[in-house]
């Protein structure tokens, strides 16, 4: 057996699947569990699940990996962002459950802080909605004066998925979450790293009942369960770090359950097109803060679920010349951030079969991707785009945007699966960003002319849309 400072393992504790894995001496893993996430249930805009049931998962994975690993193996662990629960300081059982980020019911005070989003917007580089965990607690805190008072006595713990799992696994020793995690809360200014005494102000919520920010990686901290954790981040920021250099060039376009378009931004002090979020994606070892703006495509895969989008093949494509589509449920992500119910087709439907329904969404998600894409390239250059992801698998989608794009960049699909593990375990043992990246470049087809000429029509009806 290797020394076992030298091993490393990687948690990534997804909404759909919780992973773990062992690096071998070539920075790879031989071998990727995998396990359920407990079940969201979602009723009324309400979005939860079981935080011990997370734990106990987590802790199972992580037990089979130390079996091979030995004591003192490093852990990287990558959360989902957002999701997060209230729990007892005295024996650390759950308050509430698991809210997922997807939870709603933070819209109310969406709406009354509707007047402080440029503020929201400067501080944070996000958007105010529903989805981060600010809006959230503060309904909860509203409607449970019980829990405000446990949690500024200290009975009380709050905080999203990494802080309640490196808690318990510490013995109560470490109340902690990394920037990346933070910096999705609505309650941290990305330009100081830090909980912003403003923001708290305008949410209601008391800075001092947060956790302790702390960097991404360089951590050390010793576990009750025999590991040091040394890399904690969020997951779309682990997929990015595993896939791309900072310093590159290049974008991210992840597609699964939603869709990020993600480039790190060359000069921090940019200010991204309007819409766009500017998120902080991790600290390093040397305590520089990377950032990056993010376009973003909401439900995609709940979208897609019901037709037969894997039997539609790139020649299928733009046969409907004079019918378009946005793939996004739940409204569009950014940078429209426009509030739609359900999927949005510029005429009827009812005429189509699933299959032809199925074309229309995947082209609407080329079409958003690659405007998206195209916004990027204007404003801070794209020499290279890699997908990922699982939806990235379609060889329509992968041509589709290649295509689309009338190679204004090249595109390239990564090849490793598993990316958010991937980036976590670089964190963990610290190795450069990207340095397991592997990907093919993506062949055009011959089929360019009507997929392209449709795009460029879908540009034009999808202006029109949001200007109506």
């Amino acid at each position: 057996m290797a020394n076992s400072l030298t091993q490393t393992i990687a948690l990534d504790l997804g909404s759909t699947s919780i992973k773990a894995g062992l690096l071998n001496n070539h920075g790879e893993f031989n071998t990727v569990l995998s396990l359920p996430a407990p079940v969201i249930s979602g009723e009324n805009g309400r979005y939860e699940s079981d935080g011990l049931a997370y734990l106990k998962t987590a802790s199972q994975l992580l037990e089979i990996c130390l079996a091979d690993a030995g004591s003192h193996a490093r852990l990287g662990l990558c959360c989902q962002r957002s999701s997060f629960l209230i729990w007892e300081k005295a024996g650390g059982l759950p308050v509430t459950s698991l809210i997922s980020w997807q939870d709603s019911r933070g819209e109310a005070s969406c709406e009354a802080l509707k007047a402080k989003e440029s503020t929201i917007i400067e501080l944070t580089g996000l958007r105010l909605a529903p989805y981060y965990f600010a809006p959230k607690v503060r309904q909860l805190l509203q409607q449970y004066p019980e829990w405000r008072i446990g949690l500024e006595q200290g009975s009380l713990l709050i905080g999203t998925l990494d802080t309640f799992l490196i808690w318990r696994w510490s013995g109560g020793k470490y109340y902690q979450t990394d920037v990346s995690m933070a910096a999705r809360t609505l309650l941290m200014d990305i330009h100081s790293g830090d909980w912003s005494q403003r923001l708290c102000g305008l949410f209601a919520i008391p800075s001092p009942i947060l956790p302790k920010i702390k960097p991404s990686c360089g951590l050390l901290l010793p576990l009750n369960n025999n590991c040091l954790l040394n890399a904690s981040v969020a997951d779309q920021s682990a997929a990015l770090i595993a896939a791309i250099k900072p310093e590159s060039a290049a974008a991210l376009v992840n597609l699964g359950t939603g869709g990020f378009v993600i480039r790190y931004i060359p000069d921090q002090d940019k200010i991204p097109t309007e819409g766009y979020l500017k998120t902080l994606i991790y600290q390093d070892i040397a305590l520089t803060s990377h950032l990056a703006i993010e376009g973003t495509l909401n439900s995609i895969a709940a979208a897609l679920a019901p037709y037969p989008f894997r039997q539609c093949r790139l020649e299928d494509l733009a046969k409907i010349e004079q019918l378009f589509c946005i793939p996004e449920p739940d409204g569009m992500g950014a940078p429209y951030f426009h509030k739609h119910a359900g999927i949005v087709f510029s005429s009827s439907v009812e005429h189509l079969n699933p299959h032809e329904i199925a074309c229309l969404l995947l082209e609407g998600i080329i079409f958003r991707v690659t405007k998206i894409l195209e916004d990027f390239h204007q404003l801070y250059g794209i020499e290279r785009v890699y997908l990922s992801g699982g939806l990235s698998e379609l060889s329509t989608l992968q041509q589709g945007i290649a295509i689309a794009s009338c190679s204004s960049f090249e595109v390239r699909h990564l090849l490793q699966k598993d990316a958010s593990l991937q980036g976590a375990a670089i964190l963990a043992a610290v190795l450069p960003p990207a340095c397991r990246s592997k990907s093919v470049k993506v062949q055009a087809t011959p089929h360019t002319k009507a997929i392209r000429n449709k795009y460029e029509r879908w540009k034009l009806w999808f202006e029109a849309y949001l200007g109506s």
